[in-house]
Order: structure tokens, then C-alpha cells, then sequence
């Protein structure tokens, strides 16, 4: 497996560009997973149903399965936070794991830099980032730009500079 991140921030459309991306490679014959680190207290299940019963138990790990998908729910129960690494040796090998989040993982990573959210440049500090893709004019940088409206050149860029996934 090969990973690679997008970087922004809120507002920038890290999530929409990777919901254009991973057709995009998908139409290339790449097998694509994602993973998204949500904000503190995020939930999957709702009081009522049975896996939340479940959870509510106790249990550690609940799996809720049908025809169609299967959802591992994992609770921390007071240990701490997994980090990156240890999420990708749950996932199904692929050949590409597109990750928004975890900006302090060593990976390469794709700033989305829009001049309306008036930010500052992530890449001015940050060495994973290996190239900024914006919808604006933006002054000489040491990472190349890349048109955010392209998304040809945005999946050669990724496909190029993905990293392996150190064993």
C-alpha cells in the first residue's frame, strides 16, 4: 500500500477533493481506501440500537455486518488514542490510502491553500507537505502549485509521490 494526505484547513475542501479523487483513480484500476481523523467525541452508532447496546456493555469491539458492508466499531475504553500506523494495519491492502488528518503522521501531503479562507501557508512549516494545490495566485514557494480545478494533474501528482507504507 501506498499513502499520501491532504492537508487544509476547515473549509478548504480536503473532503471534496478526495471524493473527486478516489473515482479518479479508481477509473485508473487503482483500489483506493480512505481514512479521515474525526474530531473529538464523533459516533457512528445511536443510542436505541442493538450495537450501541453493545457497546454500552462493555464490549471493546462490535461488528455490525449485512450483504452489503461491515463496520468494526472499536472502543478505546481508557487507552490512548491509535496512531496512524497502527489504523493502516487494520485496513484492507490496496494500492492507495488517501488520508485527511493526522498532519503530524510523517507522509507526503497536498496542502489545499483558497485565498477566501484567508490562512496562512501550512507548507511554510511543514516538511511533509510536498506541494500546495490552490484556486488562487500564490506568491514563489519551494513546493511546486498545482491548479485545484485540475484533477488530472492533482491524481498524477499523488500517484507520483506517494509514499510506501514503511512494514
Amino acid at each position: 500500500m501506498r499513502i499520501f494526505g491532504v492537508a487544509g484547513y476547515s473549509g478548504s475542501g480536503k473532503t471534496t477533493l478526495i471524493t473527486r479523487l478516489v473515482p479518479e483513480f479508481g477509473s485508473r484500476g487503482l483500489g483506493v481506501s480512505t481514512i479521515k481523523q474525526a474530531h473529538l467525541g464523533f459516533d457512528l452508532d445511536r443510542p436505541g440500537k442493538d450495537s450501541f447496546k453493545h457497546r454500552s456493555a462493555g464490549a471493546v469491539e462490535v461488528m455490525v455486518a449485512s450483504s452489503e458492508r461491515w463496520a468494526l466499531l472499536h472502543e478505546h475504553r481508557g487507552r490512548p488514542e491509535p496512531d496512524l500506523d497502527r489504523l493502516l494495519t487494520a485496513m484492507t491492502p490496496v494500492d492507495l490510502v488517501l488520508v485527511e488528518g493526522f498532519k503530524r503522521h510523517r507522509h507526503p501531503q497536498l496542502e489545499i491553500h483558497r485565498g477566501h479562507i484567508d490562512k496562512p501557508l501550512l507548507c511554510r512549516g511543514d516538511a511533509n507537505i510536498v506541494a500546495v494545490a490552490s484556486d488562487g495566485q500564490l506568491p514563489p514557494l519551494e513546493v511546486p502549485v498545482l491548479d485545484l480545478g485540475d484533477l488530472g494533474a492533482l491524481a498524477d501528482f499523488i500517484a507520483r509521490h506517494a509514499a510506501p507504507l514503511e512494514a
